[in-house]
């Protein structure tokens, strides 16, 4: 494969995953304002502990978008190690997304619900870059390219059954 056809097969794998992890991510940004706010006028909770409260719940859901939409073809070895890598780094992405809204609340006064969820909104884009990053570096790493190679050649073995009506060349 040439140069410039190997860049843009990797720009274009960058490009699939980017659209996928914002696909789930999205629907975990409706998933985490629907929360929130609903925490915030149901309940007599602080403005922080309502937008925590929603970010872990949204994380959940997020894991399950990541793991099986957005990352279903990476490594699957190690599942517990996964998922505390990825807790690890969901905290420090929920004191991210948290930590600007605290400020804005406590530190500059700013805690009128529109307010709110405009710090709300900058803290997750703030946090997005940085799971993004950890999510992908550490947590749903690309399996190895030998080891990608034999998975997706397994099919073609003697040793492996073939779909119905399948015949071997």
């Amino acid at each position: 494969m040439s140069e410039p056809s190997a860049l843009r097969s990797r720009l274009e794998a960058l490009t699939r995953e980017i659209v996928k992890f914002g696909a789930v991510g999205g629907a975990g940004v409706v998933v985490n304002f629907a929360v929130f706010n609903l925490v915030r006028h149901l309940t007599e909770l602080p403005v922080v502990r309502a937008s925590i409260v929603a970010t872990v719940v949204a994380t959940g859901t997020n894991y399950v978008g990541y793991r099986y939409f957005a990352y279903r073809d990476r490594d699957k070895h190690g599942r517990t190690r996964e998922l505390t890598l990825f807790l690890l780094f969901s905290v420090v992405g929920l004191v991210i997304e948290n930590g600007i809204l605290y400020a804005a609340t406590y530190g500059f006064g700013w805690d009128s619900p529109l307010q709110s969820n405009v710090f709300k909104f900058l803290g997750i884009g703030i946090a997005t870059l940085f799971r993004f990053w950890s999510y992908r570096t550490w947590v749903f790493r690309a399996l190895p390219a030998r080891e990608a190679v034999e998975t997706a050649e397994s099919f073609l073995t003697d040793d492996s059954p073939l779909p119905s009506g399948a015949s071997r060349k």
